[in-house]
């Protein structure tokens, strides 16, 4: 069932908000061998269920009432342990919850699980030393990407209907697009942050609902989004401004000199076309960014915010840390002053550029990924489009929307030869929120149609 479904039956007392927690634990008990779902508390959600229909049964109106959520494992829960993906984190325990997670709550939304996520969220594969890997519903040797493959898994597989991720450098996009579903990763600013652990992706992640469709992760938008003075980024999203015409892009590598898979490239291109057909004003057209430069050249802003945060801890136990994540500390304490402000010119320069580009065009379509999902042994596939590829590869569509702080969508668009699927990435200026989840829905409708 859609999220939107559950809460209109639980609100109408066709069901409950008891049925509704029971049914997806049960679930998440039978695909455990997915690892998508690391913590559960069977006591504590159904106390939030039992809740729930009290306030039900008071009249009171809830747009979420009894949707069961799973949370990603890096935002707090108030008295859920949130880890990280670390075991530094172990067995903590958060304090209160996330300002998102308290107004899902309030909309009567029920946790029934926190998502696996790698270690601080910083890998595009979702495996941990605390949890383990977490694997594709499709194919148990495969891996979902990262890092909130324990959300998107959640929803892909039917676990739940909804699940709440991060997203610094394509997080919540590219593994649902990895298992074909929707995420949706909104402007820096729209959703508050914390309270929370600290970052260490400096003004760039966010928190982004994943959800089977453009409607149920608009739905998570609209309750979780809006200004809070907790949070100084934090803005009020403006209704959709509808150009009149609608002015749509398409940048098959959304400007890049990169690898992309046969398979993918040409189902993106048959999507696109799908679409044009069904009368969506789509004209080619590529970003166009300053000369040299590469999605590596922002990669010190998360290595030098590790090493801020973990050094410490790192030096004292190196053992305690993701091989991966280590190595990553190691790059982040070698870096100079001067290596972290080329970075943030960098990601400066990406800004400047989306803005420019959304002066002529008010959506831009483009890949949400270049290759289908690999083993979760790797941390990329060892080939993209018959080149040998770099473990980074597998993410070059993604992380520049964050930069930019533009919000982006990723939907399912098409399966390569062996099924399994890959995403159509839709993206809008800083603030053009629901203008783009307009246009992405729109685009859904007429893919299934088509």
């Amino acid at each position: 069932m859609r999220a939107s479904d559950i809460a209109g039956a639980v609100m109408a007392r066709r069901s409950t908000a008891r049925e509704m927690a029971e049914q997806a634990l049960a679930r998440i008990a039978a695909a455990r061998d997915l690892n998508a779902v690391v913590t559960t508390d069977p006591a504590r959600t159904r106390a939030e269920a039992d809740a729930v229909d009290a306030r039900v049964a008071t009249g009171e109106a809830m747009p979420l009432a009894g949707v069961p959520v799973v949370v990603k494992d890096n935002i707090w829960v108030g008295g859920w342990r949130i880890t990280q993906g670390s075991r530094l984190f172990a067995d903590f325990i958060a304090p209160e919850d996330a300002i998102a997670i308290a107004r899902l709550r309030r909309a009567g939304a029920v946790i029934v699980g926190i998502g696996a996520t790698s270690e601080f969220a910083c890998k595009g594969v979702t495996t941990s030393q605390l949890f383990g890997p977490t694997v594709h519903p499709q194919d148990p040797q495969l891996t979902p990407g990262g890092s909130s493959g324990g959300p998107a898994v959640a929803v892909a597989a039917g676990l739940v209907p909804l699940a709440i991720g991060t997203d610094a450098g394509g997080s919540s996009r590219r593994p649902p697009a990895h298992v074909g579903v929707v995420g949706f990763k909104p402007s820096f600013g729209a959703i508050p942050y914390g309270p929370g652990f600290p970052e260490p992706f400096w003004r760039i992640s966010v928190i982004a609902p994943i959800a089977t469709d453009v409607g149920d992760a608009r739905l998570a938008f609209e309750i979780m989004a809006g200004a809070d003075p907790r949070d100084p980024d934090t803005f009020d999203v403006a209704v959709a401004d509808h150009a009149t015409p609608l002015r749509v892009a398409f940048s098959p590598r959304l400007g890049l000199d990169v690898a992309v898979d046969g398979d993918t490239s040409a189902g993106l291109q048959r999507a696109v076309d799908r679409l044009r057909a069904g009368g969506m004003p789509i004209v080619d057209k590529d970003p166009v960014w300053p000369a040299g430069l590469a999605e590596d050249a922002v990669m010190p802003l998360q290595h030098a915010g590790l090493a801020a945060l973990y050094g410490d801890a790192f030096h004292n136990d190196p053992a305690q840390f993701d091989p991966d994540i280590a190595k990553q500390i190691e790059r982040g304490l070698g870096l100079s002053g001067a290596d972290v402000a080329r970075a943030l010119e960098a990601s400066a320069q990406i800004a400047r550029a989306f803005a420019s580009f959304f002066t002529q065009a008010d959506v831009l379509l483009a890949p949400t990924v270049p290759c289908v999902a690999w083993p979760f042994t790797q941390l990329g596939p060892s080939k993209i489009g018959g080149k040998p590829a770099s473990p980074r590869a597998h993410a070059v569509f993604t992380p520049y929307a964050n930069h930019a702080g533009v919000p982006a969508i990723s939907i399912p668009c098409g399966t390569n030869v062996h099924g399994l699927p890959f995403g159509l990435q839709l993206i809008a200026a800083r603030g053009r929120d629901r203008l783009l989840l307009d246009v992405a829905a729109d685009a859904e409708r007429i893919l299934a149609q088509s």
